[in-house]
């Protein structure tokens, strides 16, 4: 089932990549992002209580805390960033930089949560690395 749901995750985000383009014509970027954040911010806590989940809550501990908000400082950065170079650039090229995150995560999941690199991993970052460099240089 997990396929499915990462399978879903790429469709929308390569919608999101096509939408963002046209959405951002003559906006600033930052603003931009905000109302992307906005929107997000909004279906979020919209599921959350769909679901019936906002009484975990309580249960999330202290590291739990730490990591989701470092991780959203991230996400922020990161969508701040895609979203400038998505005005200045083309989509075609930016979308393919972007996704080399594939690659950035595999090295930061052996490093920091031992994960397994395997020469299978490692010949889909060289592949990964190898295309996005031909599809922008």
């Amino acid at each position: 089932m997990w396929f499915v749901f990462a399978l879903g995750s790429a469709v929308f985000a390569a919608l999101t990549s096509i939408l963002a383009k046209v959405g951002i014509e003559g906006v600033n970027s930052t603003l931009a992002t905000a109302i992307r954040t906005a929107v997000v911010l909004v279906m979020s806590w919209g599921m959350v209580f769909i679901t019936n989940t906002q009484g975990g809550i309580r249960d999330i501990g202290t590291k739990s805390w730490l990591f989701l908000i470092l991780s959203g400082l991230a996400t922020g950065a990161s969508w701040l960033c895609y979203y400038h170079a998505l005005q200045i650039g083309d989509a075609s090229m930016v979308v393919p930089v972007d996704k080399l995150s594939v690659v950035i995560t595999l090295v930061l999941a052996f490093v920091f949560l031992r994960e397994p690199f395997t020469v299978k991993s490692l010949v889909g970052c060289v592949l990964i690395t190898a295309g996005t460099l031909y599809m922008v240089l």
